[in-house]
């Protein structure tokens, strides 16, 4: 319609020429709208020939009205004298202009007339429309001279395979064009929900191909939410085009949603019942209807995108019987959704009507009930009925409409429905709000599915984030943390084991998805930290970050680290989070490397990740200080892949250095070094006392009294070794003892003095402390194994006397061969599997099975010696005259009773209180006993084991000029 005081824009369309002369016709001044208006006709023609002239005209009409003279031919004034008259056959209207009261002009194409893409590019569309999508209608402002032009045929078809999809099948649409085309682009106008049309990306599910003339979209597994009509528009003959298919998908029984899907009534409390089934719009048409419908009536009802049939029963029937909902479209093959109704019979168990939740009805013994999700929420509570009449536990899938729908919008995002750039945003924006409705596991598992899917968007479409969406994030992010771990976090994580290792995958991947004119960015909440850097390819200095956690978190990443990214001339970003809380809410999986203990974790993961060109770099080294933590810890990150997905701690490419053997802001901390960037963290064994000044006191000074011990006994035997030895089984005694003291004074000093070399296994010094550690104290326990089978030979064998020379050849082979067997086969076995030594000391690792090595030779040489000590004091009670041995044996070996009925206790207790500190997992007493007994051996085998022999003493008084009378007593005391 033209309105008054509008222009309007006239295509004039067929003139006859008449007559051999040029005719010219030109428009006044240069157009500035495009298109051909202002072309000149410069043609020769002979009479009556017609010819197709463009001629750009502007009317404006002030009564609004179209005059009927234009519409009569029009005779045009002779152009020049020789010239013949020209006729005027048809005039078209193309184009219609309307002055709005905001000053701009509204111009639209009539039927058949399209701006071209040119114009179209350089003014704005009356309407907001999706890209590409043809110019029917632009706003100028000022007014432009222009016009819409005559679309010429479609350079191209479209074919789909076929317009009825059946569900799971691929649907392929195919364009073939004839010219050459440019931006091109899918759409899917869907006959629910949102009326715009949604752009179609490269997805989970959509796939796009080109060549030359043709182009294909292709959509894997379809189903009915990708029904509806499909546009595909390009750009073509400096035009653009829309051509269209529609497809058709039908239902599933997976689409039809049963309430209940089984029921169990009671004809005596419910003669009547009411069943449902609901399906999601789709334009295919189908009818629903209820069999058998006998005595029951049925009705129908409309919710947002769906429709529902309700079958109200209104007698009960006399047996068990199955209704089928009945779903027929034109053309398909009928649709059948069957409910079961079990009728409870007299005599049968049932548990009695409850209220807890919801209202649960009379149900029978071994069937399920079940009842919608109160409010605006979707799913069903369950119920089962025991075999015994009991109510089993209530199940509910029930989760937040709101939050359903934002699940569903990623995964149909992240299938390839959609514009990642701006539905992103949006999401992340309303999860935030969406927050405060999670009250079930099943909403939070809505939320946490919402973050992965956009998490697996941003990362396969490479959408950058501005600051108020990551800011929306970690918002989120930090709610989440603090939810209840009773009443949400653990019923979650009993459905999905994976929950808390989604998250942290998620939360990865869009913190470092910032755009990069947004770094640097800092932003600090109480469960989430999170620091950006934009680095540039000149040879950066070290990075460090530091976080405002308890005790204080830094880190560093070497320059050298950083080295490579220099090659790229391009621009890297380095982002560090630290999630608190979120270690906890981790499942307990541990590599094999860290064996199957239990381990504590530090209340927070640290993540630092690289990306440089839209690609992550995770060839770094990061150096970590998590603070001072006198406990020792394992240097670990969590692998997404382990345990079959669920996620689990590593320890593989990280290890402890000491506190000097790395600087990074606080030299005297122990550091974790990793290889590699992710999320990091420490694990602590749940059953380690923390160390104390105390503790550490009591172990200096209990080592250092017991190597002064042991080194006054061996002065004591330098000074009456010959004194003390004048028998064989004398002897023998003090020689396994003296081995004995050797042993343990080599392996106190080798122990004292391990914390000071750098510990590690790429550490020569530490691996032979270890080495020495385990074969020294493994030789005197076997030294005390020799003492206690010399004695029981002595007490079994009284009259089959073994030479001293063979005894002693014996007690060196059992004293040193088989340790040093042990030893060597520890080293050999474990040290190529990383597994010989513990993390941050030099000592054998107690995870991988090296302890073991050491601790089963160890309690087997107890039980024995207790074995010998047993039958020792039953000889001694219980002595047989035939077996007595003369007194100056007889002293001899009360002597080599005293000591080993002194040293087997001590060695047992204190190698057993050390197991219990291993199970114990709070008293503090054993640490403290075994620290006292094992570091004080040394004085207790001086005392009782040198001291109180009364030879010894004797030898030394006569030695210094004290000697008295010998006393004939022999005692036990």
């Amino acid at each position: 319609m033209v309105c008054s005081a509008a222009p309007v824009l006239l295509l004039a369309m067929t003139l006859p020429l008449v007559g051999p002369p040029v005719a010219r016709a030109s428009q006044p001044g240069p157009s500035q709208a495009g298109g051909e208006s202002g072309q000149q006709l410069d043609q020769e023609s002979g009479a009556g020939e017609s010819v197709l002239l463009s001629v750009y005209v502007q009317l404006v009409f002030s009564d609004g009205g179209w005059p009927a003279a234009l519409s009569r031919p029009l005779p045009l004034p002779p152009a020049s004298a020789p010239s013949s008259p020209k006729t005027l056959t048809g005039l078209s209207l193309t184009t219609e202009c309307k002055v709005k009261p905001d000053g701009f002009t509204y111009c639209a194409c009539l039927s058949g007339y399209q701006w071209n893409a040119s114009i179209c590019s350089r003014h704005q569309l009356c309407q907001p429309a999706y890209n590409h999508r043809p110019c029917g209608c632009l706003v100028f402002s000022p007014p432009a001279a222009g016009y819409c032009q005559l679309l010429p045929p479609a350079p191209g078809s479209l074919s789909l395979n076929t317009w009825l999809q059946m569900p799971g099948h691929t649907l392929n649409l195919t364009l073939l064009t004839s010219q050459e085309t440019t931006n091109l682009s899918w759409f899917l106008r869907r006959h629910s929900g949102s009326p715009s049309p949604i752009p179609l990306q490269p997805g989970a599910q959509v796939s796009l191909t080109s060549s030359q003339g043709q182009a294909v979209l292709s959509i894997r597994n379809v189903s009915h939410e990708w029904e509806g009509e499909y546009v595909c528009c390009f750009e073509a003959q400096g035009f653009r085009w829309e051509l269209y298919q529609v497809a058709r998908v039908p239902l599933q029984a997976a689409d039809v949603a049963r309430l209940p899907d089984q029921l169990s009534i009671s004809c005596a409390t419910s003669p009547g019942f009411q069943l449902s089934c609901c399906i999601p719009y789709t334009p295919l048409g189908y009818m629903a209807s209820w069999s058998p419908a006998e005595g029951s009536e049925a009705s129908s009802f409309s919710t947002p995108g769906d429709r529902c049939l309700v079958l109200a029963a209104q007698h009960c029937p006399a047996a068990d019987i199955t209704y089928t909902c009945d779903l027929q479209s034109p053309g398909l093959t009928p649709l059948r959704v069957p409910i079961f109704v079990t009728v409870i019979q007299e005599g049968d168990t049932t548990c009695p009507k409850d209220s807890a939740v919801v209202a649960w009805n009379v149900t029978k013994a071994g069937h399920e009930a079940q009842a919608p999700c109160p409010g605006n929420r979707t799913g069903m509570v369950k119920r089962t009925c025991g075999p015994d009449g009991v109510w089993g536990p209530i199940h509910s899938s029930c989760t937040d409409t709101r939050l359903l729908a934002l699940l569903r919008r990623a995964q149909l995002l992240w299938a390839g429905q959609g514009w990642p750039a701006e539905e992103v945003p949006q999401s992340l924006a309303q999860l935030l709000e969406q927050t405060e409705v999670v009250s079930s596991p099943s909403d939070l598992l809505a939320l946490l599915g919402t973050m992965t899917f956009l998490a697996k968007v941003v990362a396969d479409t490479e959408t950058p984030l501005h600051r108020s969406a990551l800011e929306a994030l970690l918002k989120t992010t930090d709610k989440v943390l603090d939810m209840d771990a009773s009443s949400l976090w653990t019923p979650t994580q009993a459905q999905k084991p994976s929950a808390a290792s989604d998250l942290l995958l998620a939360v990865e991947t869009l913190a470092h998805s910032l755009r990069p004119q947004d770094h640097p960015f800092s932003f600090s909440l109480p469960n989430v930290q999170l620091q950006t850097q934009l680095l540039t390819p000149s040879l950066p200095a070290d990075y460090r970050v530091s976080f405002s956690t308890q005790p204080r978190l830094q880190a560093k990443i070497p320059q050298r680290s950083l080295a490579p990214l220099v090659t790229s001339n391009s621009n890297f970003t380095i982002t560090s989070l630290v999630l608190q809380k979120l270690d906890h809410l981790l499942p307990p999986n541990y590599g094999q490397e860290l064996g199957d203990s239990i381990y504590a974790t530090p209340g927070l993961v640290l993540s630092i990740s690289i990306m440089a060109g839209g690609q992550a770099f995770n060839r770094g080294e990061v150096i970590m200080d998590f603070g001072d933590r006198d406990d020792p810890y394992h240097c670990v990150f969590w692998d997404h892949h382990l345990f079959q997905g669920s996620g689990g701690w590593s320890g593989e490419g990280c290890q402890v250095k000491a506190a000097n053997a790395s600087a990074l802001v606080t030299p005297r901390h122990n550091h974790c070094i990793c290889r590699h960037l992710t999320a990091f963290s420490i694990l602590m064994s749940r059953h380690t006392v923390p160390r104390n000044p105390t503790l550490e006191l009591l172990s200096h000074v209990g080592l250092g009294a017991s190597i002064l011990a042991l080194l006054v006994c061996l002065g004591v035997y330098r000074l009456v070794w010959r004194v003390v030895v004048r028998n064989k089984v004398a002897y023998l005694r003090h020689a396994a003892l003296l081995n004995v003291v050797l042993c343990l004074v080599a392996a106190d000093i080798c122990f004292l003095g391990s914390p000071l070399l750098p510990p590690g296994p790429h550490s020569p010094l530490c691996l032979a402390a270890a080495f020495l550690c385990h074969f020294l104290y493994l030789a005197t326990f076997f030294w005390m194994l020799a003492q206690a089978l010399m004695l029981a030979h002595q007490l079994l064998f009284v009259f089959h006397q073994l030479s001293k020379r063979r005894v002693l050849s014996l007690m060196v082979a059992l004293g040193y061969l088989c340790p040093m067997g042990f030893a060597g086969a520890a080293l050999g076995h474990y040290l190529p599997r990383g597994q010989y030594l513990g993390e941050g000391v030099c000592w054998l690792d107690g995870k991988g099975g090296a302890l073991y090595t050491f601790v089963g030779p160890v309690l087997v040489i107890v039980g024995l010696n207790a074995l010998v000590l047993a039958m020792a004091m039953l000889k001694l009670l219980r002595p047989s005259l035939s077996e007595g041995p003369p007194a100056e044996k007889r002293q001899a070996l009360l002597g080599v009773i005293k000591a080993l009925l002194v040293l087997t206790p001590i060695f047992g207790l204190t190698w057993g209180l050390g197991l219990a500190t291993l199970l114990e997992k709070v008293s503090v007493v054993p640490h403290y006993i075994f620290v006292i007994l094992n570091t004080s051996q040394g004085v207790f085998i001086l005392l009782f084991g040198c001291l109180m022999d009364k030879k010894v003493r004797e030898a030394l008084l006569k030695r210094f000029g004290c000697a008295h009378p010998p006393n004939s007593t022999i005692s036990l005391l």
